[in-house]
């Protein structure tokens, strides 16, 4: 089962055969993962387009558009998705065309549901973020101290003060990602649990707060930085 403390993962499932849809969505249910459904080709490429995803399934012999032009697409456009398909070819001349295609695993039809379920885990493992295996203790600038499993800071006037788990959790991810641009997309997928993605300010209230905390001068952050119409990045220096 899925540890409820973590993001829910999310899957676009895209399969044509109704029957075969249901009973794979209820056993990805069942492990705690959120399931986007797609019944052909260009729906899936639609679904992938407009939602954050963990990992794709998809059939490779679906209507309007085939499970390898799909993942082709996704590639295409830059997409890291984590793709594994499924079909009623089993032969080793489609797995490595499905390999070409961009796919990262394939299962033939028939198959075991449980072998299924080990597979799609294994992809969602891939894209798991290094942002909870970080030190309990961050410091940086002048004096300044995160607790992030006490849910405490330190701020730069050396002021004690509690933080809230999802003050935390984002703190936690942009200073593991120090001086890279994380995106306001897997920010919101990932602290907020978001598949897709609504215009907020939210965000930005909390890097605010950040800046309050940490910054000599909020207005002139150096260490809550903002990427317009990108995301936003965290500099230890």
């Amino acid at each position: 089962m899925h540890n409820s403390s973590q993001p829910q993962p999310r899957i676009l499932l895209a399969e044509d055969d109704l029957t075969l849809r249901r009973t794979v969505k209820l056993n990805f249910e069942r492990e705690g993962w959120f399931v986007i459904e797609a019944e052909n080709g260009e729906e899936a490429l639609q679904m992938a387009k407009e939602h954050y995803l963990d990992a794709a399934v998809l059939d490779v012999m679906m209507p309007k558009m085939d499970g390898l032009e799909v993942c082709q697409a996704l590639r295409v456009e830059g997409s890291d998705l984590p793709v594994l398909f499924l079909t009623a070819k089993n032969e080793g001349v489609d797995r490595v065309e499905g390999l070409k295609a961009g796919g990262d695993d394939y299962l033939g039809k028939p198959f075991h549901l449980e072998e299924l379920l080990l597979r799609v885990k294994r992809l969602i493992r891939t894209t798991q973020p290094s942002w909870e295996v970080m030190e309990s203790i961050c410091t940086f600038g002048e004096g300044c101290r995160i607790d992030f499993d006490g849910y405490e800071i330190t701020t730069r006037e050396g002021t004690v003060a509690s933080i809230t788990k999802r003050e935390a959790s984002l703190l936690r991810l942009l200073i593991s990602r120090t001086n890279q641009v994380v995106s306001r997309e897997e920010i919101l997928k990932i602290v907020w649990g978001y598949s897709a993605f609504p215009k907020t300010r939210t965000i930005d209230n909390f890097i605010v707060a950040f800046r309050k905390y940490f910054e000599v001068d909020p207005k002139k952050p150096k260490h809550f930085t903002s990427v317009r119409g990108v995301g936003y990045r965290f500099v230890a220096g």
